[in-house]
């Protein structure tokens, strides 16, 4: 099928929490044009993986809208989801989400066997798609015996599997050592490129984020900037990502003390307070769980 673009105009997505609304995500507007690669990069907590959960029709939005070629994809109804999501949009997930007891191959042709194609096409396009990411020699092997980074290649496979315009993945090399996150990103750049698939990739990874026609930077639910590969190239040497993150932390914490100062000068209200404490509070959190996973804090 071919590509598709996508377009983000004004995007909302609040939460209720008790009696407090969160945000988060703030008025996103995003183009990708059809056949284009695009990184998502920020901090935890920032609203990356809530945009690709609308975008993949995982969610709802509150308000905006989201076109995906010629379909609003923030109009359809329950019915018209389950076919978006089954025929319009694939899924690459950090965590694999591929049934163990099944093998490669079977996993691969499980999509296609609920979107009712016949059996002699899902052999024919399972062989095809294995082949595509380097492991037609192990479509008999259950997940347990292949590696994280075959694994994760059969995922690419599944989300391949009925031929959507759309491929979205949310932290595809997150669980992978360096050479398998290569390996991995190697093959959705090919995927881009050589069968034209639309893809929008979130990722922490400034290396794997390069891969992409343009990066952009996600932060409170708002898009701060549209980046190339070689400005991200020039920021690697001047700001690791550790480092982003540490300031990232700091502004975090100078603006709640200012919050705190402004409530007791009467500056906010105490609704308005408690609002944006409790969303810079779940920030921070985000950006600790970050730091945690980076090794830096305990």
């Amino acid at each position: 099928m071919s590509a598709v673009p996508v377009i983000v105009d004004s995007l909302v997505k609040a939460y209720k929490l008790g009696r407090v609304e969160v945000q988060a995500l703030r008025g996103i507007n995003l183009k990708v044009e059809a056949g284009g690669m695009v990184s998502i990069i920020g901090p935890s907590g920032s609203g990356k993986t809530t945009l690709l959960n609308i975008l993949g029709g995982l969610d709802r939005a509150t308000a905006g809208n989201v076109h995906i070629g010629n379909t609003v994809l923030t109009d359809l109804d329950p019915t018209k989801l389950v076919y978006y999501r089954r025929q319009i949009v694939g899924h690459v997930f950090q965590t694999l989400n591929l049934i163990p007891t099944l093998t490669a191959a079977e996993n691969v042709e499980l999509p296609m066997m609920a979107a009712g194609t016949p059996r002699g096409t899902r052999s024919a396009r399972t062989k095809e798609l294995l082949g595509i990411v380097g492991l037609a020699d192990r479509h008999d092997h259950k997940p347990d015996e292949l590696s994280g980074g075959e694994q994760q290649r059969v995922a690419i496979a599944a989300a391949l599997a009925n031929d959507p315009p759309l491929l979205l993945a949310d932290e595809p090399t997150g669980e992978l050592d360096s050479v398998n996150a290569k390996m991995v990103t190697d093959f959705l750049v090919k995927i881009n490129r050589e069968l034209g698939k639309t893809l929008i990739m979130v990722t922490h990874d400034q290396n794997v984020a390069k891969t992409a026609n343009n990066i952009m930077r996600i932060e409170d639910g708002v898009i701060k900037s549209s980046l190339t590969p070689s400005q991200i190239a020039s920021q690697d040497t001047s700001s690791s990502y550790l480092d982003q993150l540490r300031h990232r932390m700091s502004e975090l914490e100078k603006q709640m003390r200012q919050l705190d100062d402004d409530f007791k000068t009467g500056k906010v209200s105490g609704d308005e307070y408690a609002d944006q404490r409790l969303r810079l509070r779940q920030v921070k959190a985000g950006l600790q769980d970050e730091l945690q996973r980076q090794g830096v804090i305990g």
